[in-house]
């Protein structure tokens, strides 16, 4: 089990959950140099670990060995670099191996992302143009690095068959990578398939708040579903199937759109025109609205979920880090992202894709 804590103590964020992750060379003695870094965000809407090389060190991330083996690199000798893409940008830097150790549970030998490495300051064109904006500073991303675990034990299967724009490449030189193709034992992974126990999937436990959010808050990150007594599906669990990629649908409004349980979102994202919005398209209406939509699984069953959407504006001016009825209106009238609000005062299950967990086979989110 890993601490979670959400706070602004980057800066003027809100509800990012945070992790404390350790990163030392692969296979080191005891003693050897480490580094642990705090405000990883939690999301569970990516695969991969991604720090900034600030976070670690220049000479910390020196010593983590470079990850190679594109499978269209003739010398196949050359790095590897990856650009990440989110929903509000992109985060681009040299793929190295680690292991990583969040709450006392290690993945031995993993490539990870180290952000902003100096080794490849120049980013590939087309990362910049489909990333649109750069999330590589800690103020940007809000955050020292991503520990991402959503349903996949690799990042991007498809790039192991094709090599992909804006994706993974093979860099010959600082200043010359190539798109590639990566043999999924090479892609970033998701920490938790690469422990050697309790490595179904996770459980983000978190408080309810009170309606006018919270300063700070604290939860739980559980390793495992079913695998031991702490992390059991409770006796009658809402239990959705989803996609690989973690999606299913969800109706709002009379309109059905592909959705995502994503505790890497801050708020609730979706498209409604009706509620008006303030700075940045958070949703500002006047009163607090009381609504529900209905999340659909990929095999037919259901369940209706109310939320609230307060006035983004008034809660901003407490200065909280923490809020469940933070909303904003989604650019894209094809998606509706139920973040971080959607976590608070539930326990949220996220299990992998082909696992199991007690009779019921992976991927799915329960709560």
């Amino acid at each position: 089990m890993a601490s979670i804590t959400i706070d602004n103590a980057l800066g003027a964020t809100v509800n990012q959950p945070y992790v404390t992750v350790k990163l030392c060379p692969p296979n080191a003695p005891t003693g050897a140099a480490c580094s642990t870094v705090d405000h990883m965000l939690l999301d569970t809407g990516s695969i991969g670990v991604r720090v900034f090389a600030s976070a670690l060190g220049s000479s910390q991330a020196s010593r983590l060995p470079q990850q190679t083996g594109a499978s269209n690199d003739t010398g196949g000798n050359s790095p590897l670099a990856q650009c990440a893409l989110f929903g509000s940008g992109y985060l681009w830097g040299a793929l190295r191996r680690a292991d990583v150790t969040i709450g006392g549970m290690t993945a031995r030998d993993i490539p990870v992302q180290i952000v902003g490495d100096d080794a490849y300051e120049s980013t590939p064109a087309d990362c910049v143009s489909r990333g649109v904006a750069d999330l590589g500073t800690v103020d940007a991303l809000g955050a020292k690095g991503v520990v991402g675990i959503g349903h996949r034990a690799r990042d991007f299967p498809q790039a192991a068959q094709t090599a992909l724009a804006a994706t993974y490449y093979y860099c010959a030189s600082a200043t010359s990578c190539t798109a590639a193709r990566v043999p999924l034992e090479q892609q970033t992974m998701n920490p938790v398939a690469a422990f050697a126990t309790d490595n179904n999937g996770t459980i983000i436990r978190l408080p309810a708040l009170p309606p006018d959010g919270q300063a700070s808050a604290a939860g739980e990150l559980i390793f495992g579903v079913g695998t031991r007594s702490n992390n059991a599906l409770p006796a009658n669990p809402t239990v959705l199937a989803v996609s690989d990629q973690g999606t299913l649908t969800t109706m709002y409004a009379s309109r059905s759109v592909p959705a995502i349980v994503d505790s890497g979102t801050n708020g609730l994202m979706f498209r409604d025109t009706s509620i008006p919005t303030g700075v940045n398209n958070w949703f500002a209406p006047q009163n607090t609205l009381s609504l529900s939509a209905t999340m659909m699984s990929t095999v037919g069953l259901q369940a209706t979920v109310p939320f609230s959407i307060a006035d983004a504006e008034r809660l901003f001016e407490s200065h909280y880090a923490a809020y469940d009825s933070l909303g904003a209106l989604s650019l894209s009238s094809n998606m509706f992202v139920w973040g971080l609000p959607f976590y608070y005062g539930r326990s949220v299950y996220t299990v992998l894709s082909g696992t199991q967990a007690g009779d019921r086979t992976g991927p799915f989110v329960a709560f």
